[in-house]
């Protein structure tokens, strides 16, 4: 048993929010109160004074690259790093080796994720073997556990395809979700085509490339009835498309991650293949542009699309080097800093974007605080300062190593146990 006393609660799910003490039995919230004592000797007593009390976080856009890449990142290790960033869901993307299109690989990921502190969940490929021409047995993956559906890192380009998978899964009440690239029109992906890659001498990959994806996946959705999810968007065009579908449908939905709210393509020049990532970071109008969905609800997560790479990999030339980086120890901090404190968003609305929002889209029981409701809260010293760089991860592949941030996760708590605490 825990009993948090003197801390802020917010709840971003009723909007309820204040001074409250929460006291927790087993995996859930007993009781939600003022002045609460605990109930028995064995309860223990964490002094939140200062600090605010959360739902956990979910991230529905992670790679722990288990099986096959581990020498990136694995199930233990990622979940570690999700903790220590105030994650206590993720849900795993399926471009594994072997990917997770069958009942074997996905059981394996899901027995493995129960050994770590955190909720473990994990989609299963649309397509067998990522190939884009045949469709997963969905519903018996879907009876097996899969959380949803993508073929994520590699984009779907057979409409029919896509239609029939989105059929599927509306037909399973489940997500698919959808990287929206289209290689056709891409010359050197990870680096937007514009007046960076310009500078450097390649042709980068254009922003057409996602909006001509994006439009035919949401116009399709809306045939269907399918719940999508727009995974990392970049481009102002793709924001204003989404934007137009959600008045005409309640399943549209779309993440952005905190490299795409916090840079644009001059990152290139600073951090190098530090900074190139699938989609790419485009321009500052596209940059506001994603802060400005973030606000209104056009965008409604917040994903980190966690992409672990060796340090041996990040240092070829950026032609070759691979995209992604780490985002689930900086987050939350880059959140605070970038959108709260610049005053574009509460902490209430950050926080649902990051835990109500993204565990609805996934039919997650997480990302609220009330009683009989899951013992999954973080405690957060808001004013802290954080500068990142001692990484649980075992990838540092991340271009805001050192800078200043604000906000820090003092404490980690998933079903009622402490599976992070700061020093």
């Amino acid at each position: 048993m825990l009993l948090i006393k003197n801390g802020y609660m917010i709840d971003p799910k009723s909007g309820r929010d204040g001074k409250y003490d929460i006291l927790t039995e087993k995996d859930r919230i007993l009781k939600i109160g003022k002045n609460l004592e605990p109930s028995s000797e064995r309860c223990k007593i964490i002094n939140a004074e200062g600090l605010l009390v959360a739902p956990g976080l979910v991230d529905v856009h992670v790679h722990f690259r288990e099986p096959g890449f581990t020498q990136k990142e694995d199930i233990t290790t990622g979940a570690a790093a999700a903790a220590k960033g105030g994650f206590t869901s993720v849900v795993l993307m399926a471009n594994t080796k072997p990917p997770i299109d069958n009942e074997e690989t996905l059981e394996y990921v899901l027995n493995r994720g129960r050994e770590t502190g955190i909720h473990v969940y994990t989609c299963a490929n649309v397509t067998v073997g990522m190939q884009g021409k045949k469709l997963t047995h969905m519903k018996t993956l879907a009876a097996a556990g899969a959380a949803g559906f993508t073929d994520d890192g590699i984009p779907l380009l057979d409409a029919a395809i896509v239609r029939k998978a989105m059929e599927e899964a509306a037909a399973l009440d489940l997500p698919i979700s959808f990287h929206e690239e289209d290689p056709g029109l891409i010359s050197e992906n990870g680096i937007n085509h514009g007046a960076v890659s310009e500078k450097l001498g390649i042709n980068g990959s254009p922003r057409e490339a996602e909006i001509t994806l994006v439009e035919r996946d949401l116009k399709l959705a809306l045939e269907t009835g399918a719940s999508i999810n727009i995974q990392h968007i970049s481009a102002a065009e793709s924001v204003e498309l989404v934007r137009r579908a959600k008045e005409k449908g309640t399943n549209i939905h779309a993440e952005a991650t905190p490299h795409h709210f916090s840079l644009t393509e001059n990152a290139v020049e600073e951090y190098g293949t530090l900074a190139k990532m699938n989609p790419p970071l485009r321009t500052e109008e596209d940059r506001m542009e994603i802060i400005r969905g973030l606000v209104d609800g056009t965008i409604d997560m917040i994903a980190t699309d966690h992409a672990p790479h060796t340090e041996e990999e990040k240092a070829k030339p950026i032609t070759q080097a691979p995209s992604g980086i780490i985002g689930l120890e900086t987050a939350l901090a880059l959140g605070i800093t970038e959108l709260v404190d610049k005053g574009y968003l509460t902490m209430c609305q950050l926080l649902r974007l990051m835990s109500t929002n993204p565990a609805a889209l996934y039919h997650l029981d997480a990302g609220y605080l009330e009683e009989g409701g899951p013992a999954d809260l973080i405690l957060i010293d808001t004013y802290a300062r954080v500068i990142p760089g001692d990484y649980v991860s075992k990838a540092a592949n991340c271009p805001f190593t050192g800078w200043e941030l604000k906000g820090k996760v003092v404490r980690t708590i998933t079903s009622g146990t402490e599976v992070y605490v700061s020093e």
